[in-house]
């Protein structure tokens, strides 16, 4: 059973926190996700991620966790896309 993407977006966010995150699928089925860190003022924008590598709780969680490490690891990790 799919995930919808309504659920998708609340569990990505969620799982940011305390991280600003806005998250939206697109009707293609790419996820894109912005991050911004109120604290030290960076962002990461990651576009064009598959809905359909997102089909399990450890793939989202190793997302999450992935892009909380780029966020947190310096300025060279303004932006990137994931195709």
């Amino acid at each position: 059973m799919a995930i919808s993407p309504l659920e998708l977006r609340h569990i990505i966010e969620c799982g940011f926190l305390p991280l600003q995150c806005r998250c939206s699928v697109d009707e293609g089925g790419g996820v894109s996700i912005e991050l911004v860190d109120p604290a030290t003022g960076k962002n990461l924008v990651v576009s064009g991620i598959p809905v359909s590598q997102l089909n399990t709780s450890r793939a989202i969680a190793g997302l999450i966790a992935e892009l909380k490490h780029k966020i947190a690891s310096g300025p060279e990790a303004r932006a990137r896309d994931t195709a």
